[in-house]
């Protein structure tokens, strides 16, 4: 995939060389899985080719009763069990066969700042000897002042050493928590910008703080006075004036990251300020001193421009949404690579959001965009993803406290929308046919799409439309009401963009996901 970075910021506020998410275009409907290439040439795991809106996601709960679980991790220990942190400082335990453990695993709410919203005992990663080792990484805010503190905890005699902490005082929200071991063995940390709104320390264009960033550090070893290591090829190690352990920067609230094990990706869901929540997805080439934007922008729009420097590079999002969409915070979530649902949705990545509970569905098109979906419903307030050591999907949602099972389905889409676009300049006209491709007919009908990235539309014909932010609705009106099993409609509509003319790239009637036909 090729890098993706921004221009000089002076020309960012004219032009925006934008990655549109692209939808999907018709394809087979049998489950099946297609094989792809990195960038080496070697072979990548397999990525399902049905399309996105031909699938759905489901969910069943399997345990109640956890106190705000934060995080789940999988012991690859041949045990079958989860292990799931809860927000006061408690790691309990799930097994499929018995349930959730009354007893703890390990208490650490004797350590562990829970005051605010947002603090906690927020990650967890097993050591990759656990094992033998019994040792787990813990993330949580710590007593007295509500640092950010990275922990290794021995379960084997309750001993919990300090490796690494961030003063994160001032603020109780914006502390980020993800921690996972990476393809190359070290720990990966994610920390936020110090809260607050607005980025008000400055922290994710800062490189002498810690906030605002994904660390990475070898926690295999000491050096001199540090109970860990600073990898010699991390981008700032041995700089002056910056700190050797961050590894990517410019971030609010990386809540979640992950790994794709196929290719060595890191998929970080960053929670916005209230405009635009974004995913972004790097390649192992890409990641090392990688400026995710924050806060000169917020997703792709220009934030504050006193945090933007003249020739800084910034890495664009892949994927953005507004609270439009019903959304709020972002949850990042993981790739599909175990083997029950492969044919549907490997290869593919699934993240939600805190308040819409959309489940949001992404692949990779092949052409250096991505194809993106709706694909149904979290329980509310989902916030974090795991996987057992088989690869397969849970979720923790937060106040309700409990862990759920995610599964896939196959989907036949109600609706098809077909376009054709005609651009020029800074215009553009979309012609879309909506087609009932279901067994019932449509009476009155609302077509709901989002628009690409400074988009705004000047008229309409044939539908009765508005937009609210970059969230279109596009009504029935008296003559295309009916549509009957089969039939079409078509309308359309004039738009001026600031350098994007894309398309729209996906669509809902009647809140149903539509297949899309380029």
């Amino acid at each position: 995939m090729p890098r993706r970075r921004w221009a000089a910021p002076l020309l960012l506020a004219l032009s925006l060389p934008l990655l549109t998410p692209l939808a999907a275009s018709g394809a087979t409907s049998t489950p099946s899985a297609s094989h792809a290439s990195d960038a080496s040439g070697a072979p990548r795991a397999a990525t399902a080719a049905v399309p996105l809106e031909e699938v759905t996601a489901t969910t069943t709960q399997v345990a109640s009763g956890l106190r705000r679980p934060t995080a789940i991790a999988a012991p690859d220990d041949g045990t079958g069990r989860l292990f799931i942190t809860e927000k006061p400082g408690w790691i309990r335990v799930y097994h499929p066969d018995t349930g959730l453990a009354e007893d703890p695993l390990a208490d650490l709410t004797g350590i562990v700042d829970e005051s605010g919203n947002e603090r906690g005992l927020l990650g967890l990663a097993l050591a990759p000897d656990f094992a033998e080792s019994q040792e787990l990484y813990l993330a949580y805010t710590a007593l007295p002042d509500g640092a950010v503190t990275l922990s290794r905890y021995d379960l084997g005699d309750g001993s919990n050493e300090v490796l690494l902490d961030q003063e994160h005082a001032e603020y109780s929200n914006h502390n980020g928590g993800q921690l996972a071991f990476g393809p190359d063995g070290y720990l990966y940390w994610s920390i936020g910008d110090g809260g607050g709104s607005g980025d008000p320390f400055g922290s994710g264009q800062r490189l002498d703080t810690l906030l605002g960033k994904i660390l990475r550090i070898d926690v295999s070893r000491s050096c001199g006075d540090l109970p860990y290591c600073i990898p010699e090829d991390n981008p700032f190690a041995g700089a002056e004036d910056a700190r050797g352990e961050i590894w990517m920067y410019g971030l609010r609230n990386p809540w979640r990251f992950s790994f794709d094990e196929a290719d060595g990706s890191i998929w970080i869901g960053d929670v916005g300020q209230g405009a635009w929540e974004e995913i972004n997805h790097l390649s192992p080439a890409e990641q090392p001193g990688a400026n995710l934007g924050w806060s000169c922008y917020e997703g792709l729009a220009v934030l504050n421009e006193d945090q933007c420097s003249s020739g800084e590079q910034y890495t664009q999002p892949d994927f953005t949404y507004s609270p439009y969409t019903g959304g709020c915070s972002v949850i990042g979530g993981r790739v599909y690579r175990g083997e029950v649902f492969a044919g549907l949705v490997g290869g593919t990545y699934i993240a939600t959001d805190y308040c819409s509970s959309t489940v949001w569905a992404l692949r990779e098109d092949g052409e250096g965009g991505y194809l993106t979906a709706e694909i149904g419903e979290m329980p509310t307030q989902v916030t974090a993803f795991g996987e057992t050591a088989q690869g397969e999907f849970y979720v923790v949602n937060d106040l309700p406290g409990g862990l759920h099972r995610v599964t896939f389905e196959p989907a036949e889409p109600v609706c098809q929308v077909a376009y054709q676009t005609e651009s020029w300049g800074d215009g553009l006209t979309v012609d879309l046919t909506v087609t009932n491709t279901g067994t019932e007919p449509i009476d009155g009908w609302s077509l709901v799409f989002p628009l690409p990235f400074g988009q705004q539309i000047i008229s309409d014909w044939d539908t009765d439309l508005t937009q609210v932010g970059d969230i279109v609705t596009a009504a029935s009106s008296d003559g295309n009401a009916t549509i009957a099993p089969g039939a079409s409609v078509t309308l359309g509509y004039l738009a001026e963009h600031s350098g994007d003319p894309a398309p729209p790239g996906r669509f809902a009637l009647n809140g149903q996901t539509c297949a899309v036909v380029r």
